[in-house]
């Protein structure tokens, strides 16, 4: 397995493991299948050309099988902080210590830019795989947002958790 930046020659794989993540985990995520299955190529080539967002992937043998983006604030008060976000590993490929992987990335990025401080993600409360890898990695629960996300009738959790570097 390789974990590397994502660039634009990177967005159409990008495109088909996020729809993917859409479909077979809409509740991980505040996006939706339905809002993202139209969005052009391009909206990721130029994505990956950001200065404030950094996209990793995971690939093994050539197909990108896992991705972590990682975004630093843009506000002067909010500059000591990043978000991870878009955390997705194809199901048949987890478990292999993937996605600690991709954190870790994401962690040491955020530790390379100049003055963040502290880096936050919000996890589904009922994603208890995720939970225990992020709290493995340091992360502590703030608080939890009780029904962040509805999907049709369900209403689902989200625990805010953060890193201090």
């Amino acid at each position: 397995m390789m974990i590397r930046l994502l660039n634009s020659l990177d967005a159409e794989n990008y495109l088909n493991l996020r729809l993917e993540a859409l479909q077979n985990n809409p509740e991980a995520f505040a996006s939706s299948y339905e809002e993202e299955k139209d969005q052009a190529v391009e909206k990721y080539e130029s994505r990956f050309k950001s200065e404030d967002s950094f996209t990793y992937g995971a690939f093994e043998k050539g197909e990108l099988i896992g991705v972590i983006t990682l975004v630093k604030e843009k506000l002067i008060k909010l500059s000591h902080r990043a978000n991870i976000v878009a955390m997705y590993v194809s199901p048949e490929k987890r478990g292999l210590g993937i996605g600690k992987a991709l954190v870790k990335e994401a962690v040491n990025k955020a530790k390379e830019l100049n003055g963040v401080e502290q880096v936050y993600l919000t996890v589904v409360t009922t994603n208890m795989t995720a939970k225990k890898l992020y709290s493995s990695m340091g992360f502590v629960i703030l608080g939890t947002e009780k029904r962040a996300l509805k999907i049709d009738h369900a209403y689902f959790d989200e625990d805010l958790m953060v890193l201090f570097l």
